[in-house]
């Protein structure tokens, strides 16, 4: 069975693949922001715990929130850089007409 790392760690790899492969500069932001969520996967699957807890008031063992809490800032700065460089795309590509 695949678990999140594992995972993350293809879909990063399909990223970049596209990254690479892609000429088009949107296609490329687009393999970027496929790539920033195999390692958002990548890292909620290591804070992820088997029958771990909430940590606050925990009774067993917990769940590190740290992961999670890095992931959500890393997906909200995501969509700014990739709001960002799509209009940046869209300016030099008017600019070129």
């Amino acid at each position: 069975m695949i678990n999140a790392e594992i995972a993350g760690i293809i879909i990063m790899l399909i990223g970049l693949y596209g990254l690479m492969t892609k000429k088009d500069l949107i296609k490329q932001v687009l393999a970027i922001n496929v790539i920033s969520t195999g390692l958002v996967l990548f890292f909620v699957g290591t804070g992820y715990v088997e029958g771990g807890e909430v940590p606050i008031m925990p009774q067993q063992t917990v769940v590190d929130p740290l992961p999670a809490t890095l992931m959500l800032t890393t997906l909200v700065v995501d969509v700014a850089i990739t709001s960002l460089a799509l209009a940046i795309i869209l300016r030099m590509r008017r600019d070129e007409r």
